[in-house]
């Protein structure tokens, strides 16, 4: 079979080669980019007289047909095809006659076209990560919303630290996934340029409009330079290193989910629903939920660097390595949506174990800061020697097999000179919380306007 492109060509191409060129099995993914893209330009070439109206509405129209029939299910990808792009064209060429159809590509080259419909899956997909993102961080605020006086250990090193709220612990990952979202956003905004129109590298003779087909496919406008349009994978590597650090947090979530639902921790319970059992240990329930999302982050790191490598050495313009572009992209942006969903739902349905965490916080001394703040704010002690007389009151404390926030007024005035009775009512753990009122600290007053900063965010 003839190849679209064969005219300079006496032999047949090897089924090897074939096989080995051939895009089709995973970029027809982009059938809905390339027939959109596809439309515009014949209603373009149409406006310009380049093509005759009623030729404008027999591509399109056949075009609709083409769609139709790939949605059916009706369509043969066939791999002597290539791509898409071809597909589409042969295709459209036996439905409305294969002149009419050779018309469409005039003013265009494949390197512009895969430009165009990569690019606007690339677009779609950040909006439809974004609106995951903004489903999830509204889970994060309510969930914080019920448990802004649960108690629990706030870890530095895994080791516990300072007292804090579940809903406080929560609403750092709120504002983490809040970072990821403007990073899509922002990606969305500077990539919503059209590359049409530029065809191979150098532009076209053809006096055509590239702003049009632009507005028409919902860019706020077209590309500055042929050259870096269609050579140019920015946005793609843009949304792969995006769904990287999205991963990254996902997986520090799941991380500690994984550790608050151990028999150790005890801190929440993962549902039935979002959980599996062993095959050989029967009382089992495994969180394979955040492991999976743990497991995957490492694919999408991979898939980031990938394109990285890929990009690294071309020269301009477009080089058939770039062919390795879309099937990281396609994956990553896979793995997240569905990571993020589930996720989300799996969350929904977890239940915190409030006493658990409580009896935690018994453990670690978490409010030996605050007695050093006592000693320097009160007593007028220098912070240094404030943090070595805490230091002897947290070893009285285990040679006594209690935590700090268990001893007595007259206990405390044993140790040290400097310590008064009423140093007891700063070892309060919730006394403790409470007295970080700073912004972003634990208070309850300033985890409400963290809650009440993300609500009015996701309002818009």
């Amino acid at each position: 079979m003839k190849k679209m492109w064969s005219g300079r060509f006496s032999g047949e191409s090897s089924r090897l080669l074939e096989e080995f060129n051939a895009s089709i099995g995973f970029d027809k993914n982009l059938y809905r980019e390339d027939i959109a893209g596809s439309k515009a330009h014949a209603k373009m070439l149409g406006s310009c007289g380049i093509l005759k109206q009623n030729e404008t509405e027999a591509i399109i129209k056949g075009l609709d047909e083409v769609l139709a029939e790939i949605e059916s299910g009706k369509f043969e990808f066939k791999i002597e095809d290539e791509d898409i792009h071809m597909s589409v064209e042969k295709r459209l060429s036996e439905i409305i006659g294969k002149e009419l159809g050779g018309r469409l590509h005039t003013a265009r080259s494949r390197n512009d076209q895969v430009a165009l419909d990569f690019r606007l899956f690339v677009l779609r997909s950040g909006k439809e990560i974004m609106a995951e993102l903004r489903a999830f961080i509204a889970t994060l605020a309510n969930i914080a919303k019920s448990h802004k006086d649960t108690l629990m250990p706030g870890f530095t090193h895994l080791q516990h630290a300072q007292p804090v709220s579940l809903a406080y612990h929560l609403m750092a990952y709120a504002f983490m996934f809040r970072r990821d979202f403007e990073r899509f956003l922002s990606s969305v905004e500077r990539n919503n340029l059209s590359p049409l129109g530029s065809a191979a590298l150098a532009g076209t003779p053809h006096k055509i409009d590239r702003e049009m087909t632009a507005r028409e496919l919902g860019f706020k406008g077209a590309t500055q330079n042929a050259m870096d349009s269609v050579s140019d994978r920015d946005f793609a590597l843009e949304i792969l290193f995006n769904v990287s650090v999205l991963m990254t947090h996902a997986s520090r979530l799941c991380e500690e989910l994984i550790l608050w639902s151990s028999q150790e921790f005890g801190f929440v319970t993962i549902s039935d629903t979002y959980s599996t059992g062993s095959s050989i240990m029967p009382q089992k329930k495994n969180p394979d939920v955040a492991e999976l999302i743990r497991g995957k982050t490492g694919r999408v790191n991979g898939n980031l660097i990938a394109l990285l490598t890929t990009m690294k050495g071309l020269p301009l313009a477009y080089n058939k390595d770039m062919q390795e572009d879309k099937e990281g992209v396609f994956d990553s942006v896979h793995t997240a949506l569905t990571s993020v969903h589930i996720l989300n739902e799996m969350l929904k349905e977890a239940k915190f174990n409030e006493q658990n965490m409580l009896k935690a916080t018994k453990k670690g001394h978490l409010s030996a800061t605050d007695l050093a703040d006592y000693l320097v704010r009160e007593k007028n002690v220098p912070f240094r020697t404030a943090h070595f007389i805490t230091g002897k009151a947290v070893a009285y404390a285990e040679n006594l097999g209690v935590d700090l926030s268990e001893l007595t007024g007259e206990q405390l005035s044993s140790i040290d000179e400097s310590l008064s009775a009423d140093a007891v009512k700063f070892l309060d753990l919730n006394a403790s919380k409470e007295a970080r009122s700073s912004k972003g600290g634990t208070a309850n007053a300033s985890v409400q306007v963290q809650i009440d900063e993300i609500e009015s965010w996701l309002k818009f």
